[in-house]
């Protein structure tokens, strides 16, 4: 036991790390950066047990990731040990790039750059700190390797990390529902022609996953309280910055503050090094010990966003299946100004529509294989008897209309 440190997890149990590279990531600062991450941002204004972090999350789909090459060996796959402990510390930092409250930083502080490509940047950062021991690692996740299953594992439409985060999301909220059977999908799995495919015994518990997926979304992550919370977290930020161009003094972070200042985007990142040193210093603390200034600041919308966010008060949040009319926002934009008090040129900061859409299943995207057999594969919406393409792959539309409650 003294080659591996055992780490006791509420959803899996005990998980082993073997010492050595894995257990040197784990160790690593920018690893330990998301012990301060939410996992599920905001959503612990719904689900109050939705407390767990990003590094929870990691450490659990590195996990699944063990159990599925061991199944995948025994299998009669023949997978490298170097190749195992690549697709191992792929998964471990597949979400390291994530900022503060999850996706919220994203088009608010930075824009036009994802969290996966910040992950990468920071893949090669600590590479660099390694020696280069992480090269098939990063050549498997960017989807460079010869052997393209082993990318399958970490992004796909059933990959280490879906699983992992939809048993620990449901695991943490509460919604019993959202439960999905990943032992038995990962006993499953199976490789045809460098492609992963689920044996044929799988198809029930891969039709609860995409429903439990569904759900999950809806009733979770797209809870429109969590959503409206959302909202106004990312307006506070928006006047944040605006007040920071316009020459006016906002208590910040040394990380936060530089985010504030400069437009940073994709092109930011390339041209300034110290950029990813910032956002690396930030996390969820930078902003709530922000908003605990900001409360009392004296620009009264800043005030206001600040005060929503540290005492519970909700943009109200009505759901619509049709896009909300220009007359509809004005008039609700006059009512906000006239009740707050502030011009009705910054009434916006108090309001947000958004068009969400999600689908259950993309068939443009990686499919889902069935194995049958009799060797002949199928893709899943083929394969299933209850789940119908139309249904798989309808995009279901939403038009969030959020606003300050008055």
């Amino acid at each position: 036991m003294n080659d591996a440190k055992i780490i006791n997890d509420p959803v899996f149990g005990f998980i082993k790390i073997p010492r050595g590279l894995l257990y040197d990531i784990v160790r690593h600062p920018l690893m330990q950066r998301l012990n301060r991450i939410n996992q599920l941002g905001l959503a612990s204004v719904v689900y109050p047990g939705a407390r767990h972090t990003r590094f929870q999350h990691s450490l659990g789909a590195f996990h699944l990731m063990s159990e599925a090459i061991l199944s995948l060996q025994q299998k009669g796959q023949f997978i490298f040990d170097s190749e195992a402990e690549a697709v191992e510390a792929a998964i471990l930092m597949h979400d390291i790039g994530h900022g503060p409250f999850s996706h919220v930083l994203e088009n608010t502080l930075i824009s036009g750059i994802s969290h996966e490509d910040i992950s990468l940047m920071m893949m090669e950062q600590i590479n660099r700190d390694m020696g280069g021991r992480l090269n098939l690692a990063i050549s498997i996740f960017k989807d460079e390797y010869p052997k393209r299953f082993l990318h399958q594992l970490i992004s796909s439409q059933l990959d280490m990390d879906r699983l992992d985060y939809l048993r620990r999301d449901s695991f943490f909220t509460g919604v019993t529902e959202g439960n999905i059977g990943s032992a038995r999908i990962i006993k499953m799995l199976n490789v045809v022609d460098d492609r992963l495919v689920v044996e044929q015994k799988g198809i029930y518990s891969l039709e609860n996953y995409l429903t439990t997926r569904r759900l999950m979304y809806w009733q979770v992550y797209l809870h429109k309280t969590a959503v409206g919370y959302e909202k106004v977290l990312v307006n506070m930020l928006t006047r944040a910055k605006e007040l920071v161009h316009n020459g006016m003094e906002v208590f910040a972070s040394p990380a936060l503050s530089y985010f504030l200042k400069n437009d940073v985007d994709r092109k930011w990142f390339a041209e300034h090094e110290e950029a990813l040193e910032m956002y690396e210093e930030l996390d969820d603390s930078d902003l709530w010990s922000a908003m605990k200034a900001w409360k009392h600041s004296p620009d009264r919308i800043l005030s206001i966003l600040a005060t929503d966010m540290l005492d519970r008060k909700i943009f109200k949040v009505e759901v619509h299946d049709d896009p909300v009319s220009q007359e509809t926002i004005e008039q609700l934009q006059k009512k906000i100004a006239e009740s707050v008090g502030i011009d009705i040129k910054d009434a916006h900061y108090l309001m947000s529509l958004n068009r969400i859409q999600k689908d259950m299943y993309s068939i443009d995207d990686d499919s889902i294989d069935i194995l049958y057999k009799d060797g002949t594969i199928k893709d899943i919406s083929e394969a299933s008897e209850i789940l119908n393409v139309a249904l798989l792959s309808k995009k279901i539309r939403k038009y969030y209309l959020c606003y300050q409650r008055f």
